[in-house]
């Protein structure tokens, strides 16, 4: 019986040094028209603009768009850049958050609150730079063939937002009549977002307010559409009102921070969160759930959406970092193989700003922060998952997505097997979701191309794979 030993290392090996360099042919003026194309097969970039640089502005930023082209990069998901409300602005998260007014006085100017405590939806941030930059910003991606949305925050503003005093009727009161904070609809209690406003969309005046605001960075700013924070606590009804009018003025892509089905139907919001693929993944790699667990996710999934419904993967986002730990400590040395997870499973991979250079530490939230710069096999990993993402129709991602099938081995409980498929290309995934090695025989036969090595390799279900603790790796044909 012949034995495979495919080696931890092979994986990272990138083969031609020239496959990731960044291309030369000269970009249209003038960037086409969002369509659905775009999305199955594209990777998102989540760009968090305090913390990207030392600078933390839109025109440091703006200087490395180019280079995400190597990443795969066709959207970038910029988080809020809105002035931040200075009442009741955040100095620190968490049950015993406080104030930057109650901190000494002299270190009150160092906490720079929350992005999403918002004192004006028409203006930028100081902090980040001018209108001027911003729009740089757009060109830039622009000329590069990457599409922009904005971090729309529609559940709530900040507490000096002008609505606060020309329009107390668009705030959700007490029975006292006092302007709350969000409230957390299946407890019935306040989320602790103590530095925002709760909206009430009971109020028409703020509907139509809310849509002209965000019709304003359409058509004045060039914007190709947003990703909205808590989607699913704004009325459904709201978004069935609002999104067809923004639509109507441009091809637009809307991204909901949300899992709800609902909010996928009728040409609403094309993609949303695959929370539970990130948890199971989370879990998968502490031991505490094992590939069977994926595998119920998988069918559960599969019932609860629709086939051409849009999940975004990711192994990190903003949230995650600063409150749930880093990659490398909830994924530890399953961070590679999930990684690869995110961007060979159906739907669309995300990248959070740091990740790509290897971001080992929890960005602080409130304060000024940095990512580290240097390019490294974290660099490389998500270039080459991004050309293999980009230019194989196997891993299709979108509203006419690539079949998955599940591949039988001979531990379905430890080893995850499965392979995309569309007009005859196919993309194999196998990893071991254990800490020991497995040997194992896998249901597939053929001649594939192992992706990360460009060595060939030949399978069939009488040869016996050798897989190191959290070892993963990809076959094309």
């Amino acid at each position: 019986m012949k034995k495979i030993v495919i080696a931890l290392a092979a994986m990272l090996v990138i083969g031609c040094k020239n496959e990731n360099k960044p291309s030369t042919t000269e970009m249209p003026k003038e960037i086409a028209k969002f369509s659905p194309k775009v999305e199955e097969n594209a990777v998102i970039y989540e760009v968090n603009i305090r913390q990207y640089s030392p600078e933390g502005t839109f025109n440091a930023f703006s200087k490395d768009i180019p280079q995400l082209k190597e990443l795969g990069v066709k959207i970038i998901w910029v988080m809020p850049i809105f002035p931040i409300s200075q009442t009741k602005r955040k100095a620190t998260g968490g049950d015993d958050s406080k104030f930057a007014s109650e901190m000494p006085a002299a270190e009150q100017h160092k906490y720079l609150g929350s992005y999403y405590a918002v004192s004006d939806f028409k203006k930028v941030n100081p902090e980040f730079g001018t209108i001027e930059d911003f729009r740089n910003l757009v060109k830039t991606a622009h000329d590069n063939g990457i599409y922009v949305i904005l971090d729309w925050v529609p559940n709530h503003t900040g507490w000096d937002h002008v609505w606060i005093k020309e329009h107390p009727e668009y705030y959700t009161k007490n029975a006292k009549g006092e302007i709350i904070d969000p409230i957390n609809p299946e407890t019935g209690k306040s989320w602790g977002w103590s530095d925002v406003a709760d909206l009430n969309y009971d109020n028409q005046g703020l509907r139509k307010e809310m849509t002209a605001d965000m019709l304003h960075w359409i058509k004045n700013e060039n914007i190709d559409g947003f990703r909205c924070d808590v989607a699913s606590n704004v009325p459904l009804d709201f978004w069935q009102q609002a999104i067809p009018q923004l639509r109507k003025e441009k091809n637009i892509f809307m991204l909901a921070e949300a899992w709800e089905p609902e909010l996928l139907k009728d040409g609403l919001f094309d993609m949303a969160y695959g929370w539970e693929a990130h948890h199971t993944m989370n879990r998968i790699a502490q031991e505490k759930n094992t590939v069977k667990d994926w595998d119920k996710f998988i069918a559960e999934d599969a019932k609860k959406y629709e086939a051409n419904d849009i999940l975004m993967n990711f192994v990190d986002n903003h949230d995650e970092n600063s409150w749930n730990g880093t990659v490398k400590g909830r994924l530890g040395k399953a961070e590679e193989a999930m990684t690869a997870l995110s961007y060979v499973m159906p739907g669309m991979p995300l990248i959070y700003s740091g990740n790509e250079y290897g971001l080992n530490h929890s960005l602080k939230f409130f304060e000024k922060d940095s990512i580290p710069k240097t390019k490294g096999k974290e660099w490389e990993l998500r270039a080459k998952l991004g050309k293999l993402k980009a230019e194989n129709i196997a891993l299709n991602g979108g509203k006419n997505k690539a079949k998955y099938t599940r591949i039988k081995t001979n531990d379905d409980t430890n080893i995850l097997a499965f392979v995309r498929e569309k007009n005859g290309k196919k993309v194999v995934y196998i990893a071991n979701f254990s800490s020991k090695p497995i040997n194992s025989k896998v249901a597939v036969t053929g001649e594939f191309v192992n992706y990360m090595t460009g060595k060939p390799t030949s399978l069939n279900d009488k040869v016996v794979i050798t897989l190191q603790p959290f070892q993963s790796f990809i076959l094309t044909n």
